[in-house]
């Protein structure tokens, strides 16, 4: 094995304690003291690896290592380092810390590539804390709008004012867009976040296509009422909508063969145990590979939406979140993974799509792309329990090095 897998465990114990709980998960949020330690962190490890290190106009890290041919595009590799609440150690922080002992084994050994070759800790993948994710990717996309800083926190603080309070200008997020030309591909490393790999007993898989996320926030709002004084024929419960739309949800999305529908967030007002709601909030997430498919459930999903708040005469408002296209991975990274697969001595990578969103979707229309996965213990993820054994990081991190070697020399 070229790299060191043992420094890369390591590192990657230290930055999961940034952030952790009493429960073992850890919450790093995105413009947040715990989110500058951890990048402070991250920041260090570039430094180490030998890269030319920068913060750019978002709040993406970017470890620069020089290539032969100065005027030659860039390979990009990372993934974040933000995370869910409560989430774990693995997910975005491995593709991170991977891409460095990448970079920084190249350095050791003296291997030169053409191109040069960019890890990037991007800014706020996981949308955990304002309901809007992928915002460094879509900068360096140069598809961040300025009324998406708008988006707004628990505590009502859009992310425009969480980057002025972290020593951001709100107003420069268009310095950090690359233009196409100057990147060649972008490959990234993640832990699975499910049982594909685990059930077929394979440390790595080659994934062919990310699923494009939709979410969408419903507020249904009604008559608020004593619990005990009004009849039932009487209400304007909103509650009484919402447990006819959840289960038509779920029922609908099995009808689908790869679409997925998930309820996270919920808000009742006024939230009393004697009192009838008079508006209720909750999110959905829709994702299918395949965008037709996730739309015709996202309309059907609507027009229940109307038949039920007009049966049970209650107002509705469906706003949208966000809305990304699946992005296919590049067949030609594909092939180069799976070669850099058997050099590390993996006959046969298996094919897998990921159901999770990833930056590398928001490239896929101005670059290649390509992802690498690594095993997750019982497919756990978003949550304390997640695991990848030091083992499985290492083989995954392997296959990684030699698919950059590749593709920065191609």
């Amino acid at each position: 094995m070229e790299i060191n897998s043992d420094r890369l465990w390591t590192r990657l114990m230290a930055l999961g304690e940034i952030g952790v709980r009493d429960n073992g998960g850890v919450t790093r949020f995105s413009f947040t003291k715990d989110e500058r330690r951890a990048k402070d962190l991250v920041i260090a490890y570039m430094k180490e690896a030998g890269l030319t290190v920068r913060e750019d106009a978002i709040g993406n890290i970017i470890g620069r290592r020089e290539g032969t041919d100065s005027k030659a595009s860039v390979i990009l590799t990372g993934s974040h380092i933000d995370t869910v609440p409560d989430g774990g150690k693995f997910d975005g922080a491995l593709g991170v810390l991977s891409s460095i002992e990448a970079l920084q084994r190249m350095q050791e050994l003296e291997v030169q590539t053409i191109r040069p070759i960019e890890v990037i800790a991007f800014t706020d993948e996981e949308g955990s804390r304002f309901g809007f994710g992928m915002i460094g990717s879509r900068a360096i996309a140069g598809t961040l709008r300025h009324e998406d800083l708008e988006h707004q926190d628990e505590q009502h603080i859009s992310i425009a004012e969480a980057m002025r309070a972290a020593g951001f200008a709100p107003e420069r997020i268009g310095e950090a867009a690359k233009p196409t030309h100057e990147v060649n591909a972008y490959v990234e490393l993640h832990i699975e976040q499910g049982k594909v790999l685990e059930n077929h007993n394979q440390p790595v898989a080659l994934v062919t296509g990310i699923a494009g996320p939709l979410w969408q926030q419903f507020t249904l709002t009604g008559q608020a009422g004593h619990a005990g004084a009004t009849p039932m024929n009487m209400r304007r419960d909103p509650m009484q909508a919402v447990a006819d739309i959840l289960s038509y949800i779920y029922r609908e999305a099995k009808q689908f063969t790869n679409a997925v529908a998930t309820v996270g967030k919920f808000r009742i007002v006024p939230g009393g145990v004697n009192i009838i709601p008079g508006q209720v909030q909750f999110s959905l997430d829709l994702r299918d590979i395949d965008e037709s498919a996730r739309d015709l459930l996202e309309t059907r999903i609507g027009d229940y939406v109307s038949q039920v708040c007009k049966k049970y005469d209650i107002e509705f408002q469906i706003d949208l979140l966000q809305r990304v296209a699946p992005a296919p991975c590049s067949t030609d990274i594909q092939e180069a993974i799976a070669h850099a697969g058997r050099i590390a001595g993996l006959s046969n990578l298996p094919y897998v799509v990921s159901g999770a969103g990833h930056d590398g979707m928001q490239f896929s229309s101005s670059w290649p792309i390509g992802m690498i996965f690594v095993r997750s213990q019982e497919g756990i993820s978003h949550s304390p329990e997640e695991w990848s054994s030091q083992d499985d990081c290492g083989v995954g991190t392997e296959v990684l090095y030699h698919t950059l070697l590749q593709l920065a020399n191609g």
